[in-house]
């Protein structure tokens, strides 16, 4: 993909740092699970206390660089794993697991694989591919799903039409932008999946980047573009978007689109109240119902408050990369700002909102920059036992909304926080159930452990990445339990996207070696290899 000169960075510092390791691995600018809002469900714990692995999830057409895994989501009995370095120049949706027909004629064109369940078992369902495929399209870097629709964005697409297009012919789109993004909605009939929209920003520019992240609920999606360059502070409904500007740089913004029947309109165009260059406002998003959060993982302010409402006058840019998140609410069809959220022990290049989810009237924010050495639980908003000893090791904090008002509810660690671990970098909500992935987590163990004691864990690999399940009960969280991949190796970004679904955990590994290109059910790994290079692999963990 092509790249802007700036400041901050698209790619996570964790892929810079690993670069000496994965060989000819390519850079790689995926924004982590954005997740839908479920219900509470009973734990997805055995009667152990410790979850399985159940599958371990490769593409039928596997192949080196690929970065399966990069993005994933789950819904129910559905998966959808993104691949956006796959390499085909196909642009034809495939049904179950024949994709004798797919290529390595194009460069990081990018793919998205359906997978569902059975009697406990996960079959592939279908291969999508964007109708206009390019290449440098990046098409899988975010995926979202729900129920029988599933959005795949293209921040790399170079069309720059501002039109909405339904259905499959995208002949009117062209290649006369770079880098503006475009999102893919595809829906299941039964057991076969169609292309029903085309997904543009109504102000696209290039190198905004519109489908670097996205999320769907129901018949909402919103998507968005963190390089968007706007100075505009205000909410526009509606399309006409002639208000808006360029003057700024890599503010960001995020867009509503709304369906109804079989088309899509666009909704709504929501920016921060207090926009400012390069606070990268859209690198992430998460829907529930009428609630929408925007995350700005490089926003300025040293402001440790909650502030409801629209005026952020008391805000500052006085802080280097603390990050902000932001949380709209629909009343019929207009958005409003609610509240901006902030961790209560901010500090510079803690990037809080790297990654955010919400479930309701919880909202998890994952801030992998955070440098605390602290492995506790807290409760509440007061951190002061909280340190910057560390470095990179990570954070998630939890926010609840009672009535209109959002309060900090908790500050989740790793047991076994260690610096560079990237703790956070994705994260992902189901009721009282929060699961955060720590991509570079050393330890080489292939243990899924239970409880706050991992003393069995080691620092003997590099990014060879953890996923740490939390849980709730009434308002105190725990940690429940240490995921780990059973074939587990360095270099695998292990939880470099999570998701969780009911009594069901995805863990994406956008860095795993093996060219194997079946699913295998169960622990047993032994027929996998490491002849590949990056070509990625999902897990299953369940009961």
């Amino acid at each position: 993909m092509k790249r802007k000169s700036v400041s901050g960075t698209l790619i996570p510092i964790l892929l810079f740092l690993a670069a000496s390791h994965l060989g000819n691995c390519k850079k790689h600018s995926h924004q982590p699970l954005l997740l839908w809002g479920e219900l509470s469900v009973s734990p997805v714990s055995n009667g152990a206390g410790e979850l399985r692995q159940q599958s371990y999830l490769k593409a039928p057409n596997t192949s080196t660089s690929d970065q399966f895994g990069a993005s994933s989501a789950i819904s129910g009995e559905t998966i959808v794993v993104g691949a956006p370095y796959e390499d085909s120049n196909t642009t034809a949706i495939l049904q179950d697991s024949a994709l004798s027909s797919t290529n390595d004629a194009g460069s990081d064109t990018g793919a998205a694989y359906v997978y569902v369940r059975s009697g406990g078992k996960w079959t592939h369902q279908a291969y999508l591919k964007a109708p206009n495929t390019t290449n440098g399209d990046h098409f899988g870097n975010s995926v979202s799903i729900s129920e029988n629709t599933i959005a795949v964005g293209a921040p790399g697409e170079d069309g720059n039409t501002t039109s909405i297009i339904n259905g499959n012919d995208l002949s009117s789109s062209n290649k006369a932008g770079n880098d503006n993004g475009a999102v893919y909605v595809f829906v299941r009939n039964g057991n076969t999946w169609t292309h029903q929209a085309y997904l543009k920003a109504p102000n696209t520019t290039n190198q905004d980047q519109f489908g670097s992240s996205l999320a769907v609920s129901g018949e909402t999606i919103v998507v968005g573009a963190p390089y968007e360059d706007s100075s505009t502070s205000a909410i526009v409904s509606g399309s006409d978007l002639t208000t808006t500007n360029d003057v700024g740089t890599d503010t960001g913004a995020a867009y509503v689109y709304v369906r109804s029947g079989s088309a899509w309109t666009h909704q709504a165009y929501l920016k921060a109240p207090n926009v400012y260059n390069q606070n990268y406002f859209g690198n992430s998003v998460a829907i529930d119902g009428n609630t929408i959060t925007v995350s700005a993982r490089s926003e300025n302010s040293t402001t440790t408050s909650i502030i409801s409402g629209n005026d952020l006058s008391i805000t500052n840019h006085s802080g280097n990369g603390n990050g902000a998140v932001y949380v709209f609410v629909r009343n019929g069809a207009n958005w409003n700002h609610q509240a901006y959220l902030k961790s209560p022990n901010a500090s510079n290049q803690d990037s809080f909102g790297i990654s955010v989810a919400i479930s309701g009237d919880t909202v998890v924010v994952g801030a992998d920059g955070e440098s605390s050495e602290t492995n506790a639980v807290l409760t509440g908003t007061d951190l002061s036992s909280t340190n910057r000893n560390g470095s990179n090791n990570g954070a998630a904090y939890v926010f609840v909304r009672n009535g209109s008002t959002w309060t900090h509810q908790a500050y989740l660690k790793a047991p076994n926080t260690n610096r560079e671990d990237r703790f956070g970098g994705s994260v992902s909500i189901f009721g009282d159930w929060i699961v955060v992935g720590a991509a570079g987590e050393k330890s080489t163990s292939k243990e899924i452990l239970s409880g706050n004691d991992l003393r069995s864990s080691n620092r003997q690999g590099f990014f060879v990445g953890a996923a740490y399940v939390f849980t709730r009960s009434k308002s105190l969280w725990t940690h429940k339990n240490y995921l780990k991949a059973s074939n587990s190796a360095n270099g695998h970004f292990f939880a470099g996207s999570v998701g969780i679904s009911g009594n069901t955990i995805l863990v994406g590994a956008l860095g795993e070696s093996s060219n194997t290109n079946w699913i295998i059910n169960g622990t047993d790994l032994s027929s996998t290899n490491r002849n590949g290079n990056s070509n990625g692999a999902a897990y299953v963990f369940g009961m």
